[in-house]
C-alpha cells in the first residue's frame, strides 16, 4: 500500500529460520542505510521481540530514524519483562504505532508518551459483505495454531453446538505451530464432530472460503486487533469472540459483535445459538460491524501513515 502512494520501500524477511531471518534483516540495513529514510519494524511480544530490539540498535547505530508497529496482545507483558530492552527500543523511535486504544495506553503507562494510533488496515474491496438473513451454526476460526490463540475451544464450542444442532460445522484455518492441530484433530474425531482442517491460505482463499459459513469464531486468550477479525467484520461474517486485550476496543458487545468470558466455551456456544435462533440480532450486527471495518480501508488510514512519515 505504502509503495502504491510513491514510496520506495525494501522488506526482508520471508525466511522461516530465525537466523537467516534475523541476518537478512540487519544485512538489510546495512547495505540500504546510506539511501534509507525510515526504518518500519514490525514489533512482537513473543521471542520475536529481540528481533526488533537488534534492528532498532541497528537503526540507532547508523542513525537512522525508525517506527516500531505493534503488533500482538502480549506485548504489555513485554515492557514489564524487558524493560531496559523496551526503553532502547521504544524509547528512541520516532513513533511507535498501535493499531488500539489497548496497546496505545499500556505503552502510554510504561512511559512511552511518543505513542500514536493508526489503525489496522485492510482493503475493504477484497473482503465483499455477503447479507446473510439466516444464521447455520456453520463456524469459521482463522489462526496459527497455538496454545495461546486457543484452539481447542473452538472444538469444545462446536461440540456443545452439536448437541442441539447435529448439523453444525467447522473449519478451521491456519498452520501447525506447536502441536495444538493434532490435539484439535483428535478431538474431532473422538466426539465424531464435523471439522475441516484447511493449513494455512493465502487471504483470497479463506476470503472465499467464508462465503460457507455464518460465525467467525476469535477464542484466543491474548490479543491485540487482530487482521482476521477486521477483515470477518467486512466479510459479513458474526463476529464472537473472548473478551481480551483489545478486543473491545474493537468490538461493542451486542452491537457490532458479541463477547464473551476467556476459556467460555458454553458462553461462546450459547451466544451463537442465539443468533441461530434470532437472526434478526445478526443482521443488525453483521450491518453495523460493516459500517465500522469501512473505516480500516486503506483510503481513510493512508493520510495517517502519509503524516507519520513525514
Amino acid at each position: 500500500m505504502l509503495r502504491k502512494e510513491g514510496y520506495e520501500v525494501k522488506t526482508a524477511s520471508t525466511r522461516s529460520n530465525k537466523a537467516l531471518r534475523l541476518t537478512e534483516m540487519l544485512g538489510l540495513i546495512a547495505r540500504y542505510k546510506n539511501s534509507t529514510d525510515i526504518v518500519l519494524i514490525d514489533t512482537y511480544g513473543a521471542l520475536n521481540f529481540y528481533y526488533a530490539y537488534l534492528v532498532g540498535k541497528a537503526c540507532q547505530l547508523s542513525n537512522l530514524e525508525y517506527i516500531p508497529i505493534l503488533h500482538g496482545g502480549n506485548l504489555p507483558e513485554r515492557l514489564e519483562r524487558s524493560k531496559s530492552f523496551s526503553e532502547s527500543l521504544f524509547g528512541n523511535s520516532k513513533v511507535n504505532v498501535a493499531p488500539s486504544m489497548f496497546l496505545k495506553d499500556a505503552f502510554e503507562k510504561h512511559g512511552f508518551q511518543n505513542t500514536r494510533v493508526i489503525p489496522n488496515a485492510i482493503k475493504t474491496s477484497n473482503y465483499p459483505f455477503k447479507r446473510r438473513d439466516n444464521f447455520q451454526p456453520k463456524l469459521l476460526w482463522v489462526r496459527r495454531f497455538q496454545e495461546r490463540y486457543n484452539p481447542i475451544m473452538a472444538i469444545e464450542v462446536l461440540k456443545i453446538i452439536s448437541e442441539k444442532y447435529p448439523q453444525a460445522s467447522l473449519c478451521m484455518v491456519g498452520p501447525e505451530k506447536d502441536g495444538t492441530m493434532k490435539t484439535c484433530k483428535k478431538l474431532a474425531e473422538k466426539y465424531d464432530l464435523d471439522v475441516r482442517f484447511t493449513g494455512k491460505l493465502k487471504k483470497k482463499y479463506w476470503s472465499s472460503l467464508s462465503q460457507h459459513y455464518d460465525f467467525f469464531i476469535n477464542t484466543t486468550t491474548v490479543d491485540n486487533t487482530p487482521i482476521s477479525v477486521i477483515e470477518a467484520m467486512s466479510l459479513g461474517l458474526v463476529v464472537v469472540s473472548t473478551n481480551v486485550g483489545g478486543m473491545p476496543q474493537l468490538i461493542d458487545h451486542s452491537m457490532d459483535g458479541v463477547l464473551v468470558q476467556d476459556r467460555s466455551a458454553q458462553q461462546m456456544a450459547v451466544a451463537i445459538q442465539d443468533i441461530v435462533e434470532n437472526p434478526e440480532v445478526g443482521v443488525l450486527l453483521c450491518k453495523n460491524a460493516k459500517g465500522k471495518v469501512d473505516e480500516f480501508d486503506w483510503s481513510c488510514v493512508r493520510d495517517d501513515w502519509n503524516q507519520a512519515l513525514a
